[in-house]
């Protein structure tokens, strides 16, 4: 493939109508390289989750166009673009979204098995992945019994399992202690070095260190943008 895995062209989303209309994002453009990371920062109602949101096909843009791995998402039916998520993107969520009825394994091999990948396919690369966020012993756990750093950890595993190419990340430490965020930094940061793409929004700029690109959002607009700089200990980290 060539060209960026991600392009966002004039991106703009628009809540309401009238004189209530709110403007959350106004003319993005944004590309997102593979072996590229891209930190977003901001402040709160900058933009920022609208613009992850969009980017992974949760939502369609006001006007403006997306397109993953050179598809204009735009012409994909709904059922399409949950066929890309379960293959192409990783999406981690603030929240979770686990399902509460599923053990950790089972959470975290859910999009590969809605892929029709065999069972003993799901399994392994599903304990790959947990054993990536160090919770492997944990692989046959419920979302209730576990803390909210694991659980935000199961996530993180499912948004990587498998061959995905575009990986989107809303605060995916925002639940962990410092060292377990580094520990989920570093997989990130890993998946992008062997050609994954990259989209990380948080408001921590040790955080946005990981990433080799910052882009600053103000009032829905990208406000600036410049070369992260790692310090040496990430780049070992990371080597």
């Amino acid at each position: 493939m060539s060209g960026p895995l991600l392009r966002l062209t004039r991106i703009a989303q628009e809540y309401g109508t009238g004189e209530t209309a709110v403007r959350a994002l106004d003319g993005i453009d944004l590309e997102v390289a593979a072996g590229e990371l891209v930190a977003v920062m901001g402040a709160s109602g900058s933009g920022k989750s609208s613009l992850l949101s969009i980017a992974g096909g949760l939502a369609a843009p006001t006007s403006g166009t997306v397109e993953v791995e050179g598809v204009d998402l735009a012409g994909l039916s709904p059922k399409r673009i949950a066929a890309l998520r379960r293959t192409t993107l990783g999406f981690v969520f603030q929240d979770y979204n686990l399902v509460p009825t599923l053990t950790a394994l089972e959470n975290v091999g859910l999009p590969l098995e809605l892929d029709g990948w065999p069972r003993a396919k799901v399994r392994g690369a599903a304990l790959e992945a947990l054993a990536g966020v160090e919770l492997g012993e944990q692989a046959d756990r419920f979302p209730d019994d576990l803390s909210g750093g694991q659980q935000q950890r199961i996530a993180i595993a499912r948004a990587v399992v498998g061959p995905r190419r575009l990986i989107l990340a809303d605060e995916p430490t925002g639940a962990l202690d410092s060292q377990t965020g580094e520990v989920v930094l570093r997989m990130l940061r890993t998946r992008i070095d062997h050609g994954a793409g990259g989209v990380l929004v948080t408001h921590d700029a040790r955080h946005a260190a990981w990433a080799d690109r910052i882009v600053f959002l103000r009032d829905g607009r990208v406000a600036d943008q410049t070369a992260a700089s790692r310090p040496e200990s990430l780049l070992e980290d990371v080597s």
